[in-house]
């Protein structure tokens, strides 16, 4: 007996795939609910959410670390029926629940989604407080990972996950390895109100959207060889940095706003916040994009400025930067902030290299 292909196996196994998924739109279809049904994760752009970005769970945290585990479900049990107050992340769920609303207004059958999925490693008897706090609020998160301690990363592949948002920078670290967009969140020192009909995502350029290949010139020749090498390759596209699918799958989800002749009532809006100084070292970013068949809606070059005060105008429901003074100046100003933590930054503050601890010979 001859053995299958490699193709045809993967044939056969999205066969039977697509013949479940059948099977439980069937099922789901024939309920009566005013849910809408969670799309598949191959057309969906998967958000992954701890629960500790979703809600402002210190004061629980604080007894988890002080005593024990044990204690700790003990008192969520006991508080199951109070909500957890909104985390960093909230916003910026509710504004993807609004996109999809948009989304399914102008394409009732379309799966090309937002999907957010509550991956956690919490113990399960903490699932009934998440889930009443959920529905408190009226969020549509349908998908729950409960790990019990475990590492996620197993399961953001599994549901193909196009961002992960955590709490954790060991497990945000260990998703990026993993080749996830991820990254971790910071609650703002003071409220902002952002847009309530408009998801806005600012992102920096360098280790963020590109790689650090012109960061590391940067950090270890200076300004003036920077430059140099920027013109001087000008034309040639930036590596991808971490973050790059994830703005992938915006203007996927944009395209369909613009098809329907929606461009300027688009309910995605996306910012591009460099410290790059736009004659000097700005082309290579906005061709690179290009050769990408990527748009950003706003490019803002700052030429080493400050950012926090031009995110305070732009008011995102979430802000990327690989650099954590960028993030502690845009927290301090009202901006909800999430730090990527890749590459040649991760070893510098303010731009001093950052003294490592002496290894023992």
């Amino acid at each position: 007996m001859s053995e299958m292909k490699p193709s045809d196996v993967a044939a056969a196994e999205d066969s039977s795939e697509e013949k479940d998924w059948a099977a439980a739109k069937a099922a789901f279809d024939n309920l009566k609910s005013n849910k809408p049904r969670p799309p598949k994760p191959r057309f969906a752009v998967s958000i992954a959410v701890s629960s500790r970005t979703v809600f402002n769970m210190v004061a629980e945290r604080k007894i988890y670390e002080e005593e024990g585990v044990e204690k700790y479900v003990a008192f969520q049990v006991e508080h199951e029926n109070e909500p957890f107050r909104p985390g960093p992340a909230f916003p910026f769920v509710k504004a993807l629940m609004n996109v999809n609303s948009r989304l399914r207004e102008l394409y009732p059958d379309s799966e090309e989604l937002f999907d957010v999925i509550l991956m956690t490693n919490n113990p399960a008897q903490v699932g009934v407080r998440l889930i009443n706090s959920i529905n408190h609020y009226d969020l549509t998160i349908e998908r729950f990972c409960m790990t019990g301690g475990q590492s996620p990363i197993g399961y953001l592949e599994a549901y193909m996950t196009n961002l992960y948002l955590s709490k954790d920078s060991d497990k945000v670290t260990e998703a990026i390895e993993a080749g996830i967009a991820a990254a971790t969140m910071f609650m703002p020192e003071k409220e902002m109100e952002l847009s309530d009909t408009q998801l806005r995502v600012a992102f920096d350029g360098d280790a963020v959207l590109f790689s650090d290949e012109s960061e590391i010139i940067v950090k270890k020749h200076g300004l003036d060889t920077f430059f140099e090498h920027e013109k001087r390759y000008e034309n040639q596209p930036l590596a991808q940095g971490p973050l790059k699918c994830f703005l992938e799958a915006l203007g996927k989800l944009q395209r369909k706003f613009y098809s329907k002749n929606e461009r300027l009532n688009c309910p995605i809006r996306t910012f591009l916040v460099t410290a790059r100084s736009a004659a000097s070292s700005g082309a290579r970013v906005l061709k690179t994009l290009r050769s990408w068949g990527l748009e950003i809606d706003e490019a803002l070059f700052l030429a080493g400025a400050p950012k926090g005060p031009l995110l305070q105008k732009i008011r995102p429901h979430i802000f990327f930067d690989d650099q954590m003074f960028h993030i502690e100046g845009a927290k301090d100003l009202g901006t909800i902030a999430a730090h990527v933590p890749y590459g040649i930054g991760q070893k510098y503050h303010k731009g001093k290299l950052i003294e490592q601890p002496a290894k023992n010979e």
